[in-house]
């Protein structure tokens, strides 16, 4: 016999304001429609004047004493919040955070790639850990990397801000930037233009057309090198 498969599905999660009869505390203290103080009184009586103004009681603070319901519409209430909670996402900034890893004996040609990598970052409003990785002997001369690590700062002191100096952190020792707030993201490159059409050549005319229908035929009428004209017969 087949063992039935399980689903782990989890049930919709459940509004946990409660409303109307779902409210069953004794007693609650009551605000209107209009925000106005009612004042304490039993829950059934708050109950009846939000269903006669064709409303429903919603508790808004279940942690006071006694609970504070409010009468108003709980559909538009509810879609007001959602509309709240999304404007506040869309204005939330989402910062990444990116790392740059450089040696202390970097050549020239590896530091210009990184620092392009940096500077990519920093104006796609992103802060970077730059980060310079020791081994071995290296350990032994922790200024060779705090002095690439202020080079980079200065190289770009008008894209970044240093928000946390160079440190010593094992055989690692960072640094981290962040986007200063002249800083604007790239824009998209504009599409390139297109190449003009070449003129549609000028039709000839109809005299030079017929011209040049002629010129196969008289040259081929003309002898050619090496034969004699035919002599005309006598009468």
């Amino acid at each position: 016999m087949p063992v039935p498969r399980r689903f782990d599905r989890q049930p919709p999660e459940r509004d946990p304001t409660r409303i109307n009869e779902r409210i069953r505390v004794p007693e609650v203290r009551l605000i209107d429609e209009n925000g106005q103080q009612v004042g304490i009184m039993r829950t059934q009586d708050a109950l009846r004047q939000a269903q006669e103004r064709d409303l429903d009681l919603v508790e808004v603070a279940p942690e006071a004493k006694p609970p504070v319901c409010r009468i108003l519409d709980y559909s538009k209430y509810k879609y007001e919040q959602v509309q709240k909670q999304k404007a506040a996402r869309k204005h939330q900034q989402q910062i990444n955070i990116r790392e740059i890893k450089f040696r202390p004996k970097i050549a020239q040609h590896d530091y210009d790639t990184k620092k392009g990598h940096v500077i990519r970052f920093l104006k796609g409003r992103d802060k970077v850990k730059v980060t310079i990785m020791f081994r071995g002997r290296e350990m032994a001369h922790p200024e060779r990397g705090e002095m690439i690590l202020n080079r980079l700062a200065e190289d770009l002191a008008d894209l970044a801000i240093v928000e946390q100096r160079p440190q010593q952190d094992g055989r690692n020792m960072t640094m981290m930037l962040g986007p200063a707030k002249t800083v604007t993201p790239d824009e998209k490159p504009a599409a390139p233009a297109k190449p003009a059409e070449k003129p549609a050549a000028a039709k000839k005319p109809a005299a030079e057309k017929a011209a040049a229908a002629e010129e196969p035929a008289a040259a081929a009428a003309k002898p050619t090198a090496g034969e004699k004209p035919a002599a005309a017969s006598s009468g």
